[in-house]
């Protein structure tokens, strides 16, 4: 039977879905104005693994992951950019799909944006404005009246009365409280906006995926997804908005994934121990070794980021492809004992780790049958690993060619020559050179003055790698440091 933490109830419980055999699933997903991170990657794979371990176990999954297509960041970074919003929104859709398949993460079943469920939002924020659970403020916004829903801060565990003490005594006058939070925010001159009741504007964050979510599967839904960071606000609004418009029951399990720590720090643009998803690519270039590196942590647990981290993933992987080299899988799985044992391991809050373990069981007892010439046993334990694997969404290439391919790529090589386009290759003289460094960045401007976003995108990429941190101003000038 498996069982899932449910972060609502604070406690492990046994997963029964709403409609027997048929499982509804919610992830938030990106928003889309800059490349993902390693956060964003743990995300995509730790939800990756759940649909693909959910499927196995027998369930027709509607696995629905959004993408966040407008906000204050996209309207910001267009902005300074000199772009449309959708033309930003649209590039970084399609990064952040090849950073997708670069990790082996499968798409999910329906992937909504949140400009084309306008419709859908209005809707939403019409019910909760006719039952009383939203207002227009004195600036024209339409905000979310906390104080009357009874239930909100049931998942995150906080006190209203808390929280409205926390809050700062200098306050949106706009706002009958200062808890409340928007749904519709009235556009200002020169900013994207739709039309609604209450004039032209553009949806809240929060709104966003109560309307995505319940329009894809439902008003009451089996599992709702995320990072940790996510529970409050963000979640805990989801909550309010949904069941006060609805008047059902949201979500039955709340699954919430760990935070990315980077060598013990908190992962942080301001720190400079900020990783895209590329950039570790470019040093690990086999998509098994970051999946292996996130799924080796328990989901609720942090996950530390570091180059160590990272060479054992590389050396466990080895140890596995070198297990499966030169042996040809049957088409049935004929050993179930370790499927069995695996499957143990993942009905237990879908405890990664400990099936992880199993695979290097599963690996030493093909060795063996190795040594001792037993061909059908070698067969029948590479199948279990390579399925048990595929359930991972690890070893599935050919073991031969993993094992010739580079699996770590030296830092120093990536750096020391920079593709910047097709066209143009960068070689670095002096790396964190003053002088070199504010060369760079004045091309970095004039790329974006010219708006060849590709090439000022990737300037932007090869001075962090270096160590160096650029903030951009509204004024055109750029701000940095090491």
């Amino acid at each position: 039977m498996l069982k899932i933490y449910n972060t609502l109830t604070r406690s492990k419980q046994e997963f029964t879905p709403k409609q027997p055999g048929k499982v509804g699933m919610y992830v938030c997903g990106m928003t889309v104005y800059d490349y993902c991170h390693i956060g964003h990657a743990r995300v995509m794979v730790v939800f990756d693994t759940v649909a693909r371990y959910l499927r196995h176990a027998g369930y027709q999954l509607t696995y629905v992951r959004n993408i966040t297509d407008i906000d204050d960041k996209i309207i910001q970074r267009a902005n300074e950019n000199g772009e449309a919003f959708t033309a930003l929104t649209e590039r970084f859709i399609q990064a952040m799909h090849e950073d997708e398949r670069a990790l082996s993460v499968l798409p999910p079943d329906i992937e909504p944006k949140a400009t084309q469920s306008i419709t859908d939002i209005v809707k939403m924020i019409s019910t909760l404005i006719e039952r009383d659970f939203a207002y227009v403020g004195s600036n024209g916004d339409v905000f979310y009246a906390v104080n009357r829903f009874d239930g909100y801060g049931k998942l995150s565990g906080k006190n209203i009365e808390d929280l409205q003490a926390g809050e700062r005594v200098n306050v949106d006058t706009a706002k009958r409280d200062p808890l409340d939070f928007v749904l519709w925010k009235m556009a200002k001159p020169g900013e994207p906006y739709w039309d609604s009741p209450w004039g032209q504007g553009r949806p809240g964050w929060h709104i966003e995926c109560s309307a995505m979510s319940t329009c894809c599967l439902g008003n009451h839904f089996d599992i709702h997804g995320g990072g940790m960071d996510l529970q409050f606000p963000h979640h805990e609004n989801e909550i309010a908005q949904s069941e006060g418009a609805t008047g059902e029951p949201f979500v039955n399990y709340w699954m919430h994934n760990g935070f990315v720590r980077v060598n013990e720090e908190k992962m942080s643009k301001s720190l400079g121990n900020f990783f895209t998803v590329r950039e570790v690519l470019k040093q690990y270039p086999r998509p098994d070794v970051i999946r292996f590196f996130i799924l080796s942590s328990h989901y609720r647990s942090p996950l530390n980021y570091s180059s160590e981290q990272l060479d054992e993933a590389v050396s466990a992987l080895t140890r596995l492809y070198t297990a499966l080299k030169d042996i040809d899988v049957v088409d049935e799985v004929i050993d179930v004992e370790y499927l069995r044992r695996f499957e143990r391991a993942m009905d237990d809050d879908f405890n990664t780790p400990v099936a992880l373990a199993i695979l290097f069981d599963v690996a030493k007892e093909l060795n063996k049958a190795r040594e001792r010439n037993d061909a059908g046993k070698e067969a029948s334990l590479a199948t279990v690993l390579k399925k048990l694997g595929g359930l991972l969404g690890i070893l599935q290439e050919n073991p031969g060619d993993w094992l010739k391919s580079p699996r770590r790529v030296s830092l120093d090589h990536v750096v020391d020559s920079v593709a910047i386009s097709d066209s143009v290759s960068v070689k670095i003289i002096e790396k964190g050179g003053d002088d070199w460094v504010q060369e760079r960045i004045q091309e970095r401007l004039e790329a974006k003055k010219s708006k060849d976003w590709a090439l000022a995108d990737l300037i932007r990429d090869e001075l962090n790698k270096l160590g160096i941190v650029i903030k951009d101003r509204p004024d055109g000038t750029t701000d940095w440091h090491r």
